[in-house]
């Protein structure tokens, strides 16, 4: 697959470069796995003296002995002794980085939380005697998001404070996605948009994955996902049994009963019948894989909360995988797509919101966006958009079939809106498939 969009992230890499030309970066990107971080990076600096750690987990000798075929085979530099341990290696090179400049890129970082964990303190003592002489530009790519979030910014930590960039890789965005059907299945339609976009959501992986398939139709997606030998089928709990440790039982229902539409904390714990909100909690701060939200307009401290799973794949895995994973175990796959093909009115309803949503965000004509309801869910609107600045609010409500969209009681759901933002003029449009 050919490389695409991050021109904003390739804009950011390019500057650090040429910064640490001067002085030495410390940067830490994160990104959940399948992403696209390796590939980003090691595009970015294709050009460069760039050397490329992956941290395995093994034991720290075999790592640094991979670690230095890497160096001898990018810098000419001397070696006096053995280096056997991270430590070592690491003063070697910023000793090195004084007199010629290099790129090195970590991967997996924090998987040096098994190998070694002294190698975060080494590296802080290391980096502090040296960073002020140094023309290193140092890149740290991680992909368990809680971990990396402690290293670089738990206060205990020993290398809080130390990084002068951070970033934060997102999926493609839906022109991204639109510009790859257009290269590999030219003639598809708003369906076959929408059947790609719920899968992959934008991860690169799951594109290369589907492009790989030729799958481009919602029966071809659903064909290739649920094969008895497809990738896709342990991929949930592949990305995120190391996130959760032991307590993975509790996130994974969770997370499969807000995928399922059980979206408010009252709903989640009459099924699971204990308390949720610590595991809710962290889900939102720590992994960052849920999203709280209110009805726009709500008090920050307002108890009407829902909860929402902001990754398309896993939404789609904890809906119809992990949900009936006895049905995946006991490889019965016509089951699984007829399940699909039942629920995807609904669902797919769902992720055409969720669609439209992000394609305002994209426009940036709005600095709020967000949906609406009443006590009780009473009057919910699909979207609702603000433009404080020209006083302008959008709302729209969204289906599938546009002849199902009424204008007429869109304006009877959003009377209680339009009485408190008399000062805005009110635009009431509605999206269906044909928008998109």
């Amino acid at each position: 697959m050919k490389f695409y969009d991050r021109h904003k992230e390739l804009t950011l890499l390019k500057r650090i470069e040429e910064q640490s030309q001067d002085v030495a970066q410390m940067t830490f990107m994160v990104g959940r796995r399948r992403i696209g971080k390796t590939t980003l990076l090691l595009h970015a600096y294709r050009e460069s003296t760039c050397l490329y750690f992956f941290v395995a987990k093994k034991s720290e000798v075999l790592l640094v002995e991979e670690f230095m075929e890497e160096v001898r085979g990018k810098l000419n530099i001397a070696v006096y002794g053995e280096i056997k341990t991270f430590a070592q290696l690491f003063d070697l090179l910023m000793n090195a980085s004084k007199s010629q400049h290099f790129t090195l890129i970590i991967d997996e970082f924090q998987e040096f939380e098994t190998v070694n964990r002294s190698v975060f303190s080494d590296m802080q003592r290391i980096w502090d005697l040296n960073k002020d002489e140094s023309k290193i530009n140092l890149i740290m790519s991680g992909s368990i998001f809680s971990m990396m979030k402690r290293i670089f910014e738990g206060s205990k930590e020993p290398l809080f404070g130390r990084a002068t960039n951070r970033i934060h890789l997102k999926a493609f965005d839906i022109n991204t996605i639109k510009e790859i059907l257009s290269d590999y299945y030219p003639g598809y339609n708003n369906e076959d948009l929408l059947a790609f976009y719920m899968l992959t959501g934008g991860v690169a992986k799951y594109i290369e994955l589907l492009i790989m398939g030729r799958a481009f139709t919602f029966d071809a997606i659903i064909d290739l996902v649920f094969d008895e030998n497809s990738l896709f089928l342990s991929e949930g709990k592949n990305v995120l049994i190391e996130e959760f440790g032991k307590d993975y039982a509790n996130y994974f229902s969770i997370m499969s009963l807000i995928a399922s539409g059980k979206t408010s904390r009252v709903e989640i714990e009459s099924v699971m019948e204990i308390q949720t909100g610590g595991f809710l909690d962290r889900l939102e701060s720590e992994y960052g894989l849920i999203r709280k939200v209110r009805p726009i307009f709500a008090k920050p401290n307002s108890r009407s909360v829902k909860y929402l799973v902001e990754d398309n794949f896993l939404s789609f895995w904890f809906r119809f995988v992990y949900k009936y994973r006895s049905a995946v175990e006991a490889s019965n796959m016509e089951f699984l797509k007829e399940i699909v093909r039942r629920d995807y009115s609904v669902y797919g309803g769902r992720i055409l919101e969720k669609y439209f949503t992000e394609k305002l965000i994209h426009k940036q004509s709005y600095n709020i966006i967000g949906s609406y309801w009443e006590r009780n869910n009473m009057n919910e609107i699909d979207i609702v958009a603000v433009d404080d600045l020209n006083k302008k609010i959008l709302i729209a409500e969204v289906k599938r079939n546009a002849d199902k969209i009424s204008i007429p009681v869109l304006k009877e759901k959003a009377a209680n809106l339009m009485l408190k933002h008399k000062d805005y003029s009110i635009d009431f449009v509605g999206f269906s498939m044909e928008d998109m």
